[in-house]
């Protein structure tokens, strides 16, 4: 509706209502200056885009009943937008001024409007390798947590990222283990973040509890450090260390061992991103 003026109510904001369902793509007619999300349930991706001809100081005003994990907003033809996309909050709005000048968009509330996003749990008890895929592009950090983890073989346990595929080689790692009789021992890998050095008592009644934080440093290129608690000989553990520049953004998260056919038989992985 276009913006009016009550003698008994003051200005009443032009505002358009929507129930949106996944996927969706809206774009602000002329005149709508807030658009109200109210989706049935949590929606996974959607596009949000400018009005055709804002006007200068214009303020375009964003809210959801919902979450929205991977919200795009852009601007129109010939318009630019700081920022893109976001995951947006239940009840948290976000705005955007328009800059005639340059033709911008500009957040100015609401801006750092993202959360931590939890993937789904996955049993690790079968299979050579626990995969998480479709991380959207925006995701800037992402936490591996490893709870009651093991295999049926003596090889150790790896993360591995990458973008359109999982990247095997030309990570720089180093892992750090610590036994009950205080030994330490060190060892360097190159393909994935490893989770622990090979101390001669890893095996199948190894457990790992724990996690690893993935952050991007630039180019696609990612830094991970990790500690762990495991039972048996060993106590605990940490990695560290840097992946290749990946091909593109990261779409994709992999644990599996250094030797790929070790089985995992126990415990649960999950990942957050933010």
């Amino acid at each position: 509706m276009p913006t009016a003026i009550s003698g008994t109510n003051g200005v009443l904001q032009s505002y358009d209502f929507q129930v949106l369902t996944t996927g969706f793509s809206y774009t602000f007619a002329a005149g709508t200056t807030t658009l109200i999300a109210n989706p049935a349930g949590t929606l996974a991706t959607g596009t949000i885009t400018m009005p055709a001809s804002p006007a200068d100081g214009m303020v375009i005003t964003i809210e959801s009943t919902q979450q929205i994990t991977a919200l795009t907003v852009q601007g129109n033809t010939g318009q630019s937008l700081v920022g893109g996309t976001m995951t947006m909050r239940v009840n948290q709005p976000v705005s955007f001024i328009y800059r005639l000048t340059n033709t911008t968009w500009y957040p100015f509330a609401g801006a750092a409007n993202s959360q931590i996003v939890s993937g789904t749990a996955q049993n690790s008890t079968s299979g050579t390798s626990i995969d998480f895929t479709s991380i959207p592009s925006w995701v800037r950090r992402i936490t591996v947590m490893f709870n009651g983890v093991s295999t049926n073989g003596t090889s150790n346990p790896q993360v591995q990222i990458g973008s359109g595929s999982v990247t095997s080689s030309g990570y720089f790692c180093t892992g750090i283990t610590i036994t009950n009789a205080g030994a330490v021992a060190g060892n360097s890998y190159t393909s994935g973040f490893v989770l622990q050095a090979n101390t001669g008592s890893t095996g199948a009644t190894t457990v790992i509890y724990g996690q690893l934080i993935l952050n991007l440093l630039s180019s696609n290129t990612w830094t991970g450090s990790g500690q762990f608690a495991h039972t048996g000989t060993t106590t605990s553990a940490s990695t560290m260390g840097a992946s290749p520049a990946l091909s593109g953004a990261l779409d994709r998260v992999r644990i599996t061992t250094v030797n790929g056919t070790d089985t995992f038989d126990a415990g649960t992985i999950n990942i957050l991103y933010e």
